[in-house]
């Protein structure tokens, strides 16, 4: 009985198993005095900075059922750091309340001391989580047609990419499955580079000072947008004065366009980075959120 007891409670902490997510990363520059600096509170990782090794925190409902819908979470921060806690952590344990399996990405942000091509370093960690979690589905009883991505802010751009970008050869991947998320969950996102409606400090740290139109257009997800890009569900606030509503306003037009299901709440108030909702009208994004997944079968 001891044993049982003993292996239950191994398993419930077996649950939120953080892993590498590569054996060898790509493109890799080696800057030993580059580290990693985690900000911590009651033991527990509140947000972190230069990232330059790529990790999954994988989280399984206790109650695991069969043809489960995962979600591989990107947490915002500018492309300068992770809100580790209140846009990972937090809103992985919300998905398994809901019986939805989660995967915190801690994606490596964008430098030029530790990869040769910072433009495309995020991506290559999002494709490689979007494809390991496929290769993986079987384990946690995961429809490896259910997969989605869900960004905040710059983890929105990130996930946004992912959804346009992936069929992008940016790497050399071991696994022989598609990148493409099935669905996108993109919550007040930087969506665009364009200098009008970006955020400046997102354009910077993963463009670059000068970024030449080319590259800004080709890191404007709403100009990527095909009849291929996974349906989306985006939330933004009217009075977000960080990223502009035109953001997610922008991408859903250009899924309108290319009959690509999509649905858009703008609430009147709420702000920037309210993570799973605080106060006022953005609070209910979670309950829109629940409905929206019912409604596509990936709840």
């Amino acid at each position: 009985m001891s044993f049982i007891l003993f292996s239950g409670i191994f398993c419930s902490n077996a649950q939120n198993q953080v892993i590498p997510l590569w054996n060898k990363i790509p493109d890799e520059i080696k800057a030993p005095d580059y580290k990693e600096k985690p900000e911590l509170k009651d033991g527990k990782m509140q947000s972190t900075s230069q990232v330059s090794v790529p990790t999954l925190s994988i989280f399984i409902p206790k109650e695991s059922k069969p043809n489960q819908t995962a979600v591989v979470i990107c947490p915002g921060g500018g492309y300068s750091h992770l809100a580790f806690d209140k846009e990972g952590a937090k809103v992985a344990e919300w998905f398994n309340s809901i019986g939805i399996a989660a995967f915190v990405l801690k994606y490596r942000l964008p430098t030029d001391l530790t990869m040769k091509n910072k433009n495309v370093g995020p991506l290559q960690d999002a494709q490689e989580a979007i494809r390991y979690v496929r290769q993986n589905a079987a384990k946690w009883n995961i429809d490896p047609k259910k997969i989605g991505i869900l960004g905040f802010s710059a983890g929105g751009h990130l996930a946004a990419t992912a959804s346009t970008h992936y069929d992008d050869k940016v790497y050399e991947s071991a696994y022989k499955v598609s990148a493409r998320p099935d669905f996108s969950l993109l919550i007040y996102p930087v969506i665009s580079m364009e200098n009008e409606i970006t955020h400046k400090g997102s354009q910077t740290n993963l463009l670059g000072n000068n970024p030449s139109q080319d590259l800004i257009d080709s890191f404007s997800n709403e100009k990527k947008v095909t009849a291929q890009t996974p349906p989306a569900f985006l939330i933004h606030t009217t009075d977000d004065t960080v990223v502009m509503p035109e953001n997610s306003i922008n991408y859903y037009l250009a899924l309108k366009k290319n009959g690509v299901t999509a649905e858009l709440h703008l609430y009147e108030k709420g702000g920037h980075g309210f993570g799973l909702g605080v106060n006022d009208t953005s609070k209910f994004w979670t309950r829109d959120c629940i409905e929206w997944l019912k409604v596509n079968g990936y709840n």
